[in-house]
């Protein structure tokens, strides 16, 4: 009887030595991987934490880069919406390049990688010729598709006049600039391609399979089977493309100048936006009014608009494309 008291009495008193030396091996292995993670924790504070709060702190102040800030508030944002004429022209740019840009590079990625992943031969040159272009810096690109479209010589007029049809000014005519500045970035789409053509090729052909069986076509195996499978790489895609037209800038710079016929970009304020202010996406007008007018806390307030803008088209779509998800396995 006492033995057995005895033993219970043990084990009762030991379970909370056991939950201690376990919190002890797990707070051990936390402070393991926070070690591990110290360095790209010191860079993400340095790189981008320091930068964002130094920014949010300069875009309520006039500040231009020599003498010491003044706080003047909300100053800047009110100039911002209320005083500045070309702010409304750089984001009307960028929005147009925003919509089209996405809906263009999305689907013509999409399209390239389904006719890569159909093909029986050849696929690695085809898929390698595909993704050279993303190589290419994007100064020479530009100056590259400039000569390209030029209006008197180029050889896409040269060509388009053989066949009896006017090709129009391209990067010339503020009509035509921005849709010239789309087929650019559609040439160098080659990257999200190469995403989209995994994600094709990892849809397990079971599902594909299946959908025969049901009788589904080429159309319907493509939109019940393929889209719903690559869904989330889609979405990749589109913010991709909605930050990377957010923030297009040495294109739209280079092509300005390039069309004009001259490399003057950093003296000469009219080749700016060129043709008529088509070209001026809102980084642009950014970096004149810190790096040329040196109002560096209005430009510090235009960083953070962009920011909460980019971030916002990242939550929502994440959102939709959640709802979307649970939705389908609720069905």
């Amino acid at each position: 009887m006492t033995s057995t008291l005895a033993a219970k009495t043990d084990g009762t008193s030991s379970a909370p030595s056991k939950a201690r030396a376990g919190a002890r091996r797990a707070g051990k292995r936390r402070r393991t991987a926070l070690f591990f993670m110290l360095p790209a924790l010191i860079g993400f504070l340095v790189f981008f934490g320091y930068p964002l709060i130094a920014t949010v702190y300069y875009s309520f102040t006039k500040y231009d880069l020599i003498n010491p800030p003044q706080f003047i508030g909300f100053d800047n944002y009110v100039r911002m919406f209320t005083t500045e004429p070309l702010v409304g022209t750089a984001a009307y740019n960028t929005l147009w390049l925003v919509v089209v840009l996405t809906v263009c590079r999305v689907a013509f990625s999409l399209g390239i990688a389904s006719v890569i992943s159909r093909l029986k031969s050849g696929v690695g040159l085809v898929r390698t010729l595909c993704y050279l272009p993303t190589l290419a810096p994007p100064a020479a690109a530009t100056l590259a598709f400039v000569f390209v479209f030029n209006p008197e010589f180029g050889p896409v007029n040269r060509f388009l006049r053989l066949i009896g049809i006017d090709g129009g000014l391209w990067f010339n005519s503020p009509a035509m600039s921005k849709p010239a500045l789309t087929l650019l970035a559609l040439w160098g789409s080659g990257e999200l391609m190469i995403i989209i053509l995994a994600a094709l090729l990892d849809v397990p052909t079971e599902q594909y399979e299946a959908a025969e069986l049901d009788g589904a076509g080429a159309v319907r195996k493509f939109w019940h089977v393929t889209l719903p499978s690559i869904s989330p790489v889609l979405l990749f895609g589109v913010v991709n493309s909605i930050i990377y037209a957010l923030q297009f800038f040495t294109q739209a710079i280079v092509a300005a100048s390039a069309s004009a016929g001259t490399a003057d970009v950093a003296g000469n304020s009219k080749l700016i936006g060129a043709p008529e202010n088509s070209t001026l996406t809102y980084p642009i007008w950014l970096y004149v009014q810190g790096f040329r007018y040196f109002n560096m806390g209005y430009a510090a307030a235009m960083a953070v608009l962009l920011f909460i803008v980019s971030a916002g088209f990242t939550w929502i779509l994440v959102r939709q494309l959640r709802k979307s998800q649970h939705q389908e396995e609720g069905a």
